[in-house]
């Protein structure tokens, strides 16, 4: 709850110095200074790592928390690599070292040890994150120093170093001398950092503070005769000043406690100055009376928060590194940004909250409250004015019912006159209508009431990084592919504020700030202003924002830099409502999960179906969790879990399923026959014995061959890797195209193109890779995929790499067409012949493309046939179309009918792509065809006993061991090892109810894997007939794959019937 008054919150905002951006907002006294603490929770599972993405961004350091006996595990580093990428610097936190003490039961100077390697450990993950930027930096100055200078070749020298030593990075690392580690035990309430034990021994021993700070961590022991602290503790076997120092007394004290030793309890007590109640010493449990003693002794709050207040930066000492790279989308440098955009900066670094300074505010994420939390929803308390006019209405209340009761009596009493009679009916009459009208009034508001509480409303969570964001405040929300570039001279910065008339600028709209709020755990408290560096949440953008935004007073801003997620949407199901009536409410829920949810994502297939994709097992089930009780509130189904895979070939094998060379064994002649009859090609189709495919289109205008090569798996990475950079050559490919010079190609961008260019060239090396790389047409699908299109015919000249400048526009008679093939390309990627899944590592090459004399008149002529109709033509556009051809009606007539010929079969590019799509089919088919599956790293802690018991849960699965290890000092083995998502589901609760808890996996999208086994394998073989029988009906995994996802997709299945079904007789019936 809250621990001090609103307005003392408020005054503290207000002194950016004493922020600290990391957590639920408490209060704390820090000696003089008074700090206000915003403490931000992320959730641990790795399937929740997005929520870690967007707490990470409001912050500006961090509280990375260990567990003492597992160690560093996938999720610590990836937090790290999360923290580093954001620029916010961590501490940390190494909890449970009581388990050390209870459950490994290691001595004091085994713990040392173990603490020592955890933090090396952390250290190297550090140390690679840090080399890896350097590294980068230099080759960037080196690119920079060769572009600039030309010096002779004999005159440069490599320097091996690699500029790591000139560079500081001591501040990076962790270590308690640093006063950035603190050991604790969070469930016994203690926790220190090592200068609350050198503030305590200086007195003792008679050393500075100072100096123990510096040794009380590390090979040092004490030299008890001189009273000096000497150095390598273990060549001359002395107790290191750490173990001797703090390790043995927190030892001592869990003995004295666990074994119940009450003199040496109390003796400890007093020696500490504490005062222990007569509950907790009595208590059966020994762990309240420990608890007791060590939350006085070393509070564990004292701890953390003074590191938190003495080692985290405030709001104000936001890097440069930092700004920019918040400030730069993409590939863009920060220099190539506006003047207006640039001086910015300052203001970010500033953290100014004056009236002058631009409002900026960040949108990490949104989060649905019941609308009764809201506090204009709640109930307050009633002042004394209030409380007198409601006693005032109830007197009113209670008097008209008084007058009515005596009115009833004297209407039951014999009437004088007709006129009184009447009256009185009529009278009665009116008070029923009153009271009908007053209940159904009643019910309305009931009813809206209802309503009201069962809506849920959002509120953005989000950061102030300049300015004061006011309630009422006009803002402009900024869209991830907003340009200020491109709009500043649309929108005066001067003139323009978000509360005017602006004209319409894409991606960006005006709103409102309608309410602020503190966040205060699940409570929230309204507020009427928050200044630069603090946290908050806003209420009213739930129709602005999406999932997170950029919100601005000044079009000159740029959206922030997207967040860094390290979790990858895999896990898809299909969900519909039980009954079909409520599918409304079903799609409304929907969209306020995905809204909610900074990872889950919503699609609608082309089969109609609602598909939720997540990111793990367990943020499935919170998700359908959230769905059925929050957001959609119907009962709904759920399918099987949707599982991608891709679609690839390979080179020919060289033994067959039996082991045996191929081509050596005699071929069955009757099964062989079964399998070209599966591999049969339409006609008009010509397949060499290489894999080349010559189709034509249906009008016979044009022929296309094609064959299809798979690429080297290297290259297949890098195009996976790259595929942002792909995106933004395809963009600056378009612009250039389009002749718009508006968007400039930064120095950086080309780097980067240039160099993915070269890697290209190295691994694609060879006979058959010759000129490869400057003949790519396109990449696909959706031209950013892992796959490639080649020409390699004459007459033309076209290629992605136009944005670095090194080709011309190639006017050809293919140059009104070439999109076609394009597009056919694409489309043949996104849906393989197997199973519809997208392709992956397959390269395409179109090896030849004839078009006849009336395909190419259609080309010249297709400026005329795509700007005038049939009937109709203006003379200036036959005029201008007299230059390709002669103008004389025997001439038009003729190109009616080539128009005709090619319009009984649809227009020509509609032909071309589809012929392109199917040549590119069969070119696939022509080839050894393979599934990809999806896998996920596993990593599986458990101890020896059990070890046996995972190995067989991971066989069964379809699972590969990668690296088994034991953790040093431990009984605990490190399995890691490789799992298709396929097999996936329930294996964290199956290896738990095998291991009886004992084990528990951590399972994370690696990449994709190609399934060995062939799905259209049938015998062809004596061998292979003897081994797997006449109808080889043995389970093929890649077939079961394949025929699952042909079935979901309503496909033809090629399923295996019974046939001769017998009754099986037994043994002793035949006698």
């Amino acid at each position: 709850m809250v621990l001090t008054s609103v307005g003392k919150m408020v005054a503290l905002q207000k002194k950016a110095s004493g922020i600290r951006n990391i957590c639920i907002l408490a209060h704390v006294d820090h000696g003089d200074q008074e700090y206000l603490i915003n403490l931000i929770d992320s959730p641990g599972h790795v399937d929740f790592s997005s929520e870690v993405s967007t707490a990470v961004r409001l912050c500006d350091g961090c509280i990375i928390v260990v567990d003492a006996v597992e160690g560093v595990c996938p999720q610590t580093q990836a937090v790290l690599r999360q923290a580093w990428l954001e620029n916010i610097r961590p501490v940390l936190v190494i909890n449970k070292i009581d388990r050390l003490i209870v459950e490994l039961k290691l001595t004091p100077q085994e713990a040392y040890l173990h603490l020592k390697n955890i933090l090396e450990q952390i250290n190297a993950v550090t140390g690679a994150l840090f080399t890896s930027k350097v590294l980068e930096e230099r080759a960037e100055k080196e690119t920079e120093s060769e572009s600039i200078s030309d010096a002779a070749p004999g005159d440069q020298i490599y320097d091996w170093s690699a500029g790591l030593e000139d560079t500081d990075d001591s501040h990076l690392y962790f270590s308690p001398d640093h006063g950035n580690v603190v050991f604790a035990s969070a469930i016994d309430g203690w926790g220190f950092g090592i200068e609350h034990f050198a503030k305590l021994y200086s007195q003792k021993i008679g050393i500075k503070p100072a100096v123990l700070l510096k040794t009380l961590w590390g090979d040092y022991y004490l030299n008890t005769k001189a009273k000096k602290i000497m150095k390598g503790d273990q060549s001359k076997g002395k107790k290191p000043l750490f173990v001797q120092l703090v390790l043995d007394n927190i030892w001592s004290l869990y003995e004295a406690v666990m074994k119940r030793d009450k003199e040496k309890i109390e003796k400890i007590v007093t020696s500490l100055g504490l005062k222990i109640g007569a509950r907790e010493s009595r208590h059966a449990d020994p762990k309240v009376h420990l608890n007791a003693i060590c939350s006085q002794w070393l509070p564990i709050s004292d701890a953390v928060l003074s590191m938190v207040c003495n080692k985290l930066p405030s709001p104000l000492d936001i890097t440069a590194e930092r700004v920019e790279k918040l400030m730069c989308v993409g590939a863009r440098t920060f220099d190539s940004l506006p003047p207006e955009t640039q001086e910015l900066k300052s203001a970010f670094m500033k953290c100014s909250s004056e009236e002058t300074a631009p409002v900026i505010v960040f949108v990490s994420k949104m989060f649905a409250v019941d609308a009764k939390a809201l506090p204009h929803n709640k109930p307050r308390p009633l002042t004394q004015e209030e409380i007198a006019h409601r006693r005032e209405l109830a007197k009113r209340r209670h008097a008209e019912k008084l007058a009515a009761n005596q009115g009833k009596e004297l209407s039951e009493k014999p009437p004088s006159e007709n006129s009184s009679e009447v009256t009185g009916n009529t009278g009665d009459t009116k008070g029923e209508e009153q009271q009908l009208a007053g209940q159904a009034e009643i019910m309305t508001s009931k009813a809206m009431k209802q309503e009201a509480d069962n809506k849920e409303s959002f509120i953005a969570f989000a950061r102030v990084f300049s300015g004061v964001a006011r309630r009422g405040q006009k803002i402009f929300v900024l869209g991830p592919k907003y340009d200020p570039a491109e709009s500043l001279h649309k929108v005066s910065v001067l003139f323009c504020s978000a509360t005017n008339d602006m004209p319409s600028v894409p991606h960006m709209t005006c709103c409102t700030l309608e309410n602020l709020y503190l966040l205060m755990g699940r409570e929230l408290e309204d507020l009427e202003e928050v200044p630069a560096g603090n946290v908050l949440g806003i209420g009213g953008l739930q129709d602005f924002v999406l999932k997170s935004a950029t919100l601005s007073t000044s079009p000159a801003c740029p959206p922030f830099t997207p967040l860094n997620f390290e979790a990858t949407p895999i896990v898809r199901v299909a969900v519909e409502p039980k009954h079909p009536s409520d599918m409304p409410q079903l799609v409304r829920g929907m969209k306020l999960l995905n809204q909610a949810d900074p990872c889950v994502q919503v699609l609608i297939q082309e089969t109609g179906e609602h598909v939720l994709v997540t990111a793990g097992e367990v943020h499935l089930q919170r998700c359908l969790d959230d769905l059925k009780e929050r957001f959609a509130k119907v009962q709904i189904s759920v399918s099987a879990p949707i599982i991608p895979f891709r679609e690839t070939i390979t080179r020919p094998p060289k033994v067959d399923m039996v082991n045996e060379e191929i081509g050596k064994q005699q071929k069955v002649a009757v099964i062989h026959q079964a399998k070209e009859d599966q591999n049969k090609v339409p006609e008009g189709i010509q397949v060499d014995s290489d894999g080349l495919v010559t189709i034509s289109t249906p009008n016979k205008q044009a022929t296309l061959s094609v064959r299809a090569v798979p690429l080297p798996e290297e290259v297949t990475r890098l195009l996976e890797e790259n595929s942002d950079l792909i995106r933004t050559m395809e963009q600056l490919n378009t612009s250039l195209n389009e002749d718009k010079k508006n968007h400039e190609i930064n120095q950086k961008t080309l780097d980067r193109i240039k160099e993915f260019k070269q890697k290209l060239e190295q691994n694609l090396q060879g006979r058959k890779w010759r000129n490869a790389v400057d003949q790519i047409w396109s990449f696909g699908p959706r031209k950013c995929g892992p796959n490639i299109l080649l020409y390699n015919f004459e007459g033309y000249k076209r290629s992605v790499w136009q944005c670095l400048g090194n080709t011309v526009k190639e006017v050809s008679k293919y140059r009104d067409f070439d999109n076609s093939i394009v597009s056919g390309f694409q489309l043949a990627t996104l849906s393989g012949p197997m199973c519809e899944e997208p392709l992956m590592g397959v390269c395409f090459t179109v090896e030849k493309w004839e078009m006849n004399k009336v395909g190419e008149m259609l080309s010249t002529d297709t400026a005329l046939t795509s700007s005038c109709t049939d009937e109709v033509c203006s003379a200036n556009e036959h005029q201008d179309s007299s230059q390709s051809v002669p103008k004389s009606p025997e001439k038009i007539s003729k190109h009616k009918g080539e128009v005709l010929l090619a319009d009984c079969y649809g227009p020509f590019s509609g032909q071309l792509i589809a012929t392109m799509k199917e040549a590119c089919r069969y070119a696939l088919q022509a080839k050894p065809q393979r599934l990809m599956a999806a896998m996920y790293t596993c990593e599986i802690m458990a101890t020896a006993e059990v070890l046996g018991r995972v190995y067989a849960v991971l066989s069964k699965r379809e699972g590969r061991v990668l690296q088994e290890e034991m953790k040093e000092g431990t009984d605990v083995f490190i399995i890691k090892a490789v799992l298709p998502v396929a097999e996936s589901f329930g294996f964290a609760d199956e290896i738990r109810k095998r291991t009886s808890g004992l084990a528990s996996p951590q399972l994370v999208f690696s990449h994709w894997e190609i399934i060995s086994s062939d799905p259209f394998w049938v015998p062809t073989t004596e061998e292979e007939y003897l081994h797997f029988g006449e109808k080889a009906d043995s389970e093929n995994q890649a077939r079961k794959y394949m025929n699952a996802v042909r079935k979901r997709k309503g496909l033809y299945v090629e399923e295996k019937i019974v046939e001769h079904a017998e009754k099986q007789r037994t043994l002793s019936r035949n006698k």
